[in-house]
């Protein structure tokens, strides 16, 4: 049994006034679209977002083939470390594939190879060409990095990078070519990216 986690609870402050987590991208939310492309690969799906997110994001995912919690953001706006905390919290599997809900083109490829990867470790995390460790599509041992997570706050850091220190991962960096697709890790921030986006749906 595998989990997937959608982080979900940024302001989007460069899409304008609405949330991009469920705006429109070529007729289906774009959040909806991360899940559709995962579905395959985990059993359960967990969203984190912020309450008054949770309406809207619920209205998407309507009709979701896996069952779907949400895990609500206690304290709003402290970042992406936080929000992979609380949603990993939420996690009833060993293992969870973490994702932002603004990589519509999520490889599911790439995250059946992290679960194995993974295996028997506490992380398997990707390493793009510009040493960047890739942590919003990454597999994690969901107890392990809440808890890193959880400790790496109270020490006041912010950075996404800082649990892994506590971790027992493995890189996937060479091999990353041969089991995902080179536009997995695109996000889309602005309305313009969205509109160039919608022709490839």
């Amino acid at each position: 049994m595998s989990a997937g986690v959608i982080v979900a609870g940024g302001r989007s402050t460069r899409f304008g006034d609405t949330d991009k987590a469920v705006a429109d991208l070529a007729g289906t939310p774009m959040i909806r679209r991360v899940a559709d492309r995962i579905a395959g690969v985990v059993d359960e799906l967990v969203v984190n977002c912020r309450e008054d997110q949770e309406p809207a994001i619920r209205a998407a995912m309507d009709g979701y083939e896996h069952g779907v919690r949400y895990a609500l953001d206690r304290e709003p706006d402290l970042g992406p470390m936080a929000g992979i905390m609380t949603g990993l919290g939420a996690v009833e599997t060993e293992y969870a594939f973490v994702v932002a809900c603004d990589m519509p083109f999520v490889d599911p490829g790439l995250a059946e190879y992290l679960f194995d990867r993974a295996d028997g470790h506490d992380a398997a995390v990707v390493q793009l060409e510009d040493k960047w460790y890739q942590t919003t599509q990454t597999v994690y041992r969901a107890r392990a990095m809440a808890d890193a997570c959880e400790e790496a706050l109270a020490r006041g850091e912010r950075k996404i990078v800082e649990p892994l220190s506590d971790l027992d991962y493995v890189v996937v960096d060479d091999e990353l070519r041969e089991h995902a697709d080179p536009g997995t890790f695109e996000n889309l921030n602005t309305r313009e990216e969205f509109e160039a986006a919608k022709s490839r749906f």
